[in-house]
This record gives structure tokens, C-alpha cells and sequence, in this order.
């Protein structure tokens, strides 16, 4: 049983508790490159020692027999940026998640979500529109693309990379805002995790033993979506697809019968895994969706360690660090990654918690 060295006299259930101080300038706006030169935060989960290291040596960390499971989404052009109606103000809209095999009907977000009702259209040029359909929960609408081509072509021609909103537009953040190994569209943010690997570290890592599975999330808006509830524990997610192919599965059930480790590569692929536990240690294939919510206190039924970045004050996704790491240890990597200037968020810099 791993010790997490927890004696924190804070409330883990207050969201006051995941807040923390970062300087401005600490917000990466694009990659380093190579990508695995960025730098490394190793959280020890038994000893409680941080170790600063580089990337590409992260083979140091593994070993033969490990399972590392990658998240393979796609990050579409899902961004529509026009006008309300024929004359109206500025108006965007976010495509989510597909209604239609078609691929003309979408949950989406939209802005300003108070202005644009059932009926109004986002116009984006001569050819093209968005029409609102209908209100759904949590802020989304029902939309239709009405066009001259089809959906499908609409999107890769006409729609822009959502990147994070913390990010400054720019050419280098929008060409490097996909991991080498995506392949399945389907996301409106990236598995930010996977950015560090390149083709050649991987070559390295499946020449080492390590076993290389991929398993697909879509990612939705929810990644940046700020808990607004005191009490943590009243946090509602967004529901999310997920899929994970026979292969997939049988190769993490058989690592975990032979006692192998399994190292999930980004908080979705927790997320994926976790839910599709039908059985401690038992992973079950297929499509589903995930509503799951993983905070201090969750027991995890799959993973034994974590590849993550750097995530924001109050998020969820520092919520499920610290579930895996422990509260205090992983309030204590956040200071140190503060203090010796590491750069956070989607374009930042890693962290691996064993």
C-alpha cells in the first residue's frame, strides 16, 4: 500500500483548497521543441521526493512490462467564428459532439449564449451558416450546418482549432495543438499530456519493453469548464465518448492479472480507464461515456501512475492529481514547479506521479 504522507489540516472538499499563486508569464503559449525537452517533475508517491529531470529521460522511470495507454483523439477545426443573423454582432460557435451520422446536426457552445436562441443563424460567409435549433443542459445548443457543401467538408475547410483560452492565438500554438500519434477525430481540446512524446521517443519506449496501447476519448469543452460550487463534492462533469478496442483491453487486463504496471498518459485517459472498470482490475471494450468525477478519497480501481501537465487553480483536473497523488504532496510538486519556473498548462511542461 502506498504511503501518501497526508496531514493537511485543510477541507480537500472546499474548492479554496485547489487555488494557488502562478505568475502570469508562467502560462506556456507554445510548445518547446523538440517537444520531449520539456522539463520533468518526478512525484514519488511512497518517499514524497520530487526529482527534476528532462523529458526523454523518462525511460529512467519505466520498465519492462509496463503498459503505457495513450489517448489517439483528434482535435477537429470545431471553431466557427461570424455574425448573428445577417447583420447582427460578432458571434461563435463551438461544435461538441456529433447528433447525426451525417454529421449536420451538433451539441455545441455558443456565444453570447444569451443572445443566440432557437431560430437565429451565425452566419459565417456567403455559403455557410450555423442554425440554432434548440437549448440543451448546461449552457449547449442543438445546431445544424446549412451549406452549399457538405458538413464534413464545412468543418475541414471553414473551421479553426479551439485552442485553450489561455493561449494566445499564434501560428506555432495552433500547428503543434495535436499529439504525434492522433488519429480518431473527434476532440474539441487535446490530450494535453501526450504533446512531450515524439515519434522517436516512442520507438525508444517500445524498444525498452514498454507496451505501447491506445485508447480513444474525445475531449470536450468541460476540460476547461471552472467548478463554481464550494463543495466539490456538488460538481456536475460533462459527459464525454470514449472507446477502447478488444486489443486495447486485453492487453491492460492482462498486465494487471500479471501485476504489471499501468501508466495513463494525461487525465483523460484516468478517466476513460476508470470508468470502464466493470471490476477492480477488470477493464471492459467498447464505446460508453463518462461523467466521472475523481477527487481525493477515490480509489482507483486500474491506474498506478500518471503522465499529466501542469493544470489550472481550481480545476478538475488538480482534483484528480491530487486524488492520485495525495493533497499534500501534490500541493507541495505545484509550489516547487512554481518555484523553479516551470511552465503551466497545455503547452507547459510534465509531471510523472509513480
Amino acid at each position: 500500500m502506498l504511503q501518501r504522507h497526508e496531514c493537511t489540516t485543510v477541507d480537500i472538499y472546499d474548492i479554496s483548497a485547489y487555488d494557488y499563486e502562478l505568475p502570469e508569464e508562467l502560462i506556456a503559449q507554445y510548445p518547446v521543441e523538440p517537444r520531449d525537452r520539456s522539463r520533468l517533475l518526478v512525484v514519488d508517491r511512497k518517499t514524497g521526493n520530487l526529482e527534476h529531470r528532462v523529458f526523454y529521460e523518462i525511460p529512467d522511470y519505466l520498465k519492462a512490462g509496463d503498459v503505457l495507454v495513450l489517448n489517439d483523439t483528434k482535435v477537429i477545426p470545431a471553431r466557427f467564428l461570424g455574425r448573428k443573423n445577417q447583420n447582427g454582432g460578432k458571434a461563435e460557435v463551438l461544435l461538441v459532439k456529433p447528433l447525426d451520422d451525417g454529421f449536420s446536426c451538433w451539441e455545441a457552445l455558443v456565444r453570447p449564449g444569451k443572445r443566440l436562441n432557437a431560430g437565429d443563424s451565425v452566419i459565417i460567409d456567403s455559403e455557410t451558416s450555423i442554425l440554432i435549433l434548440d437549448r440543451l443542459d448546461q449552457g449547449m445548443r442543438k445546431v445544424q450546418i446549412i451549406g452549399n457543401d457538405s458538413p464534413y467538408n464545412v468543418i475541414a475547410k471553414k473551421g479553426k482549432v479551439p485552442l485553450p483560452p489561455y493561449v494566445s492565438e499564434n501560428d506555432k500554438a495552433l500547428k503543434s495543438y495535436q499529439t504525434v500519434y492522433a488519429r480518431v477525430d473527434g476532440s474539441v481540446a487535446a490530450p494535453t499530456a501526450g504533446f512531450h512524446f515524439t515519434e522517436s521517443l516512442l520507438k525508444r519506449l517500445a524498444s525498452a519493453g514498454i507496451e505501447l496501447v491506445y485508447i480513444t476519448l474525445h475531449v470536450g469543452p468541460g476540460t476547461f469548464r471552472p467548478v463554481k460550487v464550494k463543495n466539490i463534492k456538488e460538481h456536475a462533469m460533462h459527459r464525454e465518448d470514449y472507446h477502447i478496442s478488444s486489443s486495447a483491453a486485453d492487453s491492460i487486463n492482462r498486465a494487471k492479472y500479471e501485476g504489471r504496471r499501468i501508466i495513463a498518459v494525461g487525465t483523460t485517459v484516468v478517466r476513460c480507464l476508470e470508468s470502464a472498470a466493470v471490476d477492480k482490475d477488470i477493464i471492459s471494450p467498447g464505446k460508453g461515456s463518462t461523467e466521472l468525477f475523481i477527487f481525493p478519497g477515490y480509489e482507483f480501481k486500474v491506474i498506478d501512475g500518471l503522465i499529466t501537465n501542469f493544470h489550472l487553480p481550481k480545476s478538475t483536473l488538480l482534483m484528480l492529481v491530487s486524488a492520485m497523488a495525495g493533497y499534500d504532496l501534490t500541493m507541495k510538486a505545484y509550489r516547487e514547479a512554481v518555484k523553479e519556473r516551470y511552465r503551466f498548462y497545455s503547452f507547459g511542461d510534465a509531471m510523472l506521479i509513480i
